[in-house]
């Protein structure tokens, strides 16, 4: 089978990866760290452009980055994305929370309460041969098919014969590979993969804005829609989260060799929960996925609106520079884009199988929505306020035990939390 996949070289020490589906590795005199990845996906009729983004720390010195493609890469299927339009969309399908003020239940005012929708959070061109790499790739059945300047970073295409000489080439360069990388490159190549390999080049790279490395977008024809993640356990020790945004003029796009859960949504919880969202969304969250690892669905919605928006909807001209190529000249909203977010968690004895993917005619709407209903605040002595009192009891109580069900938190600590937040009347 032919498939997508993507290895990341770096040297991690000790620290668990929480990147892409590969591994780093970085030269031996130096060390990089990744907190988070994203990789943005578009799919439409056999092409696949995928964009990969991540937070890193630590020097970019001679960071390398390999994935193993179905061919060789032209340099028009290669380019850089503004970090920003990750972002973007990272924002716009986040799970989110919306708060509800009471009104006054003594007032004559019957106007609805008001709401407050909260946020959850190059250039180009050919290098002139180095004749020492290419003596020194031949000489290992490593052949160097091209390469290219992509803002930042210089990009080789190479070929192998057998992964011995490519671990041999790469480790000869400068790279340390993590135990086990030699079978696994063995296997893609087998499969008749090419390799390609993005590197910083320090001059550019110091002489730039921002010190941030922009994510890699490759374009691709082929029959599989796919992403390995078999690559990214070889140098953890611990858990990996991977962000997938999905992106298709159909609908949503499921896994197809895995079943995603839903995030619990629309679910009132109390409002103390508004200062602990970070806590609360990993609790729901890892209740949801359970102990076995899996993937997760957190958001899928037709581009082109949002109820509530937690950010702005993505431009055509972002969606376009994302690989959306169906749009219409010169649209200002987003023509048939349905995006689907799906989170993958996995560590190494989990999810053994790559994940395969299917675009639907799914366009039914979900989000990760959680709504704080906030009391009334002031003198609620009036005659008309005792059922208002009673409602807000039993919706309060309500909230404790839907919040309990959906993270597995203590009643006890919920109780005492919601205490602290509410009119003792409501309690």
């Amino acid at each position: 089978m032919r498939m997508i996949c993507l290895l990341i070289l770096g040297l991690f020490a000790s620290q668990p990866a929480t990147a892409f589906c590969g591994f780093y590795v970085a030269k031996a005199d130096g060390s990089l760290y990744n907190q988070s990845s994203k990789i943005v996906f578009v799919r439409d009729r056999g092409r696949s452009t995928i964009t990969m983004s991540s937070d890193y720390r630590g020097a970019a010195k001679d960071f390398a980055l390999i994935i193993p493609t179905p061919r060789v890469l032209e340099r028009d299927d290669i380019r850089t994305v503004d970090a920003k339009i990750v972002s973007h969309l990272d924002s716009y399908t986040a799970p989110r929370l919306v708060e509800y003020f009471d009104r006054d239940p003594c007032s004559q005012n019957l106007a609805e309460p008001a709401v407050i929708i909260e946020e959850t959070r190059g250039g180009f061109g050919f290098r002139k041969k180095q004749k020492p790499i290419y003596h020194r790739a031949d000489a290992l059945g490593v052949k160097i098919k091209a390469e290219y300047a992509v803002g930042n970073y210089d990009i080789l295409i190479l070929k192998a014969d057998q992964s011995d000489g490519l671990v041999t080439f790469l480790t000869n360069e400068g790279y340390s590979l993590p135990e086990g990388a030699a079978p696994v490159l063995g296997q893609y190549i087998k499969n008749g993969m090419k390799f390609f390999v993005a590197k910083v080049n320090l001059d550019r790279h110091s002489a730039s804005k921002t010190k941030d490395l922009p994510p890699l977008q490759i374009s691709f024809k082929s029959r599989n829609f796919m992403l390995p993640i078999q690559l990214g356990k070889l140098n953890s020790s611990g858990t990996q989260d991977a962000l997938f945004f999905m992106l298709s003029r159909k609908g949503r796009i499921e896994p197809d060799n895995y079943k995603a859960q839903a995030l619990p949504s629309d679910i009132d919880v109390p409002i103390f929960v508004e200062q602990l969202f970070g806590q609360f969304y990993k609790a729901m969250f890892n209740k949801t996925l359970g102990p076995r690892g899996g993937i997760v669905m957190e958001y899928a919605w037709d581009m082109q609106w949002c109820d509530p928006c937690a950010a702005d909807p993505l431009s055509s001209d972002e969606l376009s520079k994302l690989g959306v190529t169906w749009l219409k000249s010169g649209d200002t909203a987003a023509q048939d884009v349905y995006v689907t977010r799906l989170h993958a968690q996995y560590s190494k004895g989990q999810m053994s199988k790559d994940i395969a993917f299917r675009e639907t005619r799914n366009r039914d709407n979900f989000q990760g929505r959680y709504v704080l209903n906030h009391p009334f605040d002031g003198n609620v002595s009036c005659e008309k306020a005792k059922g208002y009192i009673e409602n807000t009891r039993r919706r309060v109580r309500r909230e404790a035990v839907d919040l309990v069900e959906i993270t597995g938190w203590d009643t006890r600590k919920v109780e005492n939390n919601i205490r602290k937040t509410i009119p003792s009347v409501y309690w």
